[in-house]
């Protein structure tokens, strides 16, 4: 579990360095969708929760456990397609943070004094992807150039006959493009748990207590030793499309598992010892912070992916946080939105 998490700390450092380019603008034109209906999407109604972690998997920042009080919202069923993405781009012709190439001026405000310039090969629109390794001490993401939304996996991949499979390689700047020309918005990290929590109470998954390798798959994730054998139990050894598994207690999909989905909020690993016990609607941090990389301003994360599994950060549960800068497109991380009205 250490090894796996320094690991990670590594390379997510490292893609800090290399993927961070001039903040994406927020598509500003006036060709928004005007449909005001609710298609693919649920009510959830307003009430009250405990927020944070509920077993012994928990991790630091998801205590202490508070009560959050909600108005009702309304959220897609499902994660954000490829085949809504497309919609998205054919409309506005928005070009993604992944698609772009990096600004070394723009991206040295953001790093250590006297960071070295990194070779104009490491400046070219990239992004990370999950590779297999051939031993648990090798690392399992590699920046690979011309990965982008259209091509998860790298500039050989593509979405064809996939459009009905979760948006990945998705920054967080880009949902706010998506989000202001569909007249949504992301979830807080607030309503995201309390809508994956299904209408139970205090349990651990979006579907109750049972373990997630127990029974039948609930989700996609990893089975076997991550990260050098996935047993596909569940049939998926990435991706796999929406609605593949049974939804939760308010008809939402993928709740946990498949890919990561970003949160409106500021990732604050304290923030949960700051806030007063029955706090209404809240928004988050005002700005980030996190101990494990202090130079970054990030975003949550919640619900899992693909690669998550017991033994290495069971983000699959409710109460799970994770967080990335907004800036990071990743095969693992996709959006879903929400509306007020």
């Amino acid at each position: 579990m250490k090894h796996y998490s320094l690991v990670i700390i590594t390379v997510l450092s490292l893609m800090g360095l290399l993927n961070k380019s001039t903040k994406t603008d927020v598509y500003n034109s006036t060709k928004h969708k005007t449909s005001s209906s609710h298609q693919n999407m649920v009510f959830i109604p307003g009430g009250e929760f405990e927020m944070g972690g509920d077993n012994k998997q928990a991790f630091p920042d998801e205590f202490p456990k508070h009560k959050v009080t909600l108005d009702g919202f309304w959220m897609d069923c499902t994660e954000v397609t490829n085949a809504q993405f497309t919609e998205f781009i054919n409309a506005t012709h928005y070009v993604t943070t992944a698609e772009k190439n990096i600004d070394w001026e723009e991206l040295k405000k953001q790093l250590p004094l006297n960071t070295a310039k990194p070779p104009e090969s490491k400046l070219q629109p990239a992004a990370l992807v999950f590779q297999i390794p051939d031993n648990d001490n090798d690392y399992w993401w590699k920046m690979v150039p011309g990965a982008d939304w259209k091509h998860p996996e790298g500039p050989q991949s593509t979405i064809i006959g996939k459009e009905n499979y979760p948006v990945v390689q998705i920054s967080w700047d880009d949902t706010q493009a998506y989000c202001k020309w569909a007249n949504k918005r992301l979830p807080t990290e607030a309503e995201w748990e309390y809508a994956a929590r299904g209408k139970l109470k205090n349990k651990i998954y979006t579907w109750g207590n049972e373990p997630i390798n127990q029974g039948k798959p609930k989700a996609n994730s990893w089975q076997g030793n991550f990260p050098i054998k996935n047993t596909n139990e569940d049939t998926f050894l990435k991706l796999a499309p929406v609605e593949s598994f049974a939804p939760n207690g308010y008809g939402l999909y993928d709740m946990a598992g498949n890919v990561w989905e970003w949160c409106e909020d500021w990732y604050d690993a304290s923030y949960y010892t700051t806030v007063s016990r029955g706090i209404k609607n809240p928004k988050g941090p005002t700005k980030g912070y996190d101990p494990d990389d202090t130079s970054a301003q990030k975003h949550t994360i919640r619900g899992g992916s693909f690669l998550c599994n017991d033994g290495y950060c069971s983000g699959y549960r409710n109460a799970r946080r994770m967080k990335e800068t907004p800036d990071t497109g990743m095969e693992h991380i996709g959006f879903r939105c929400v509306s007020d009205k």
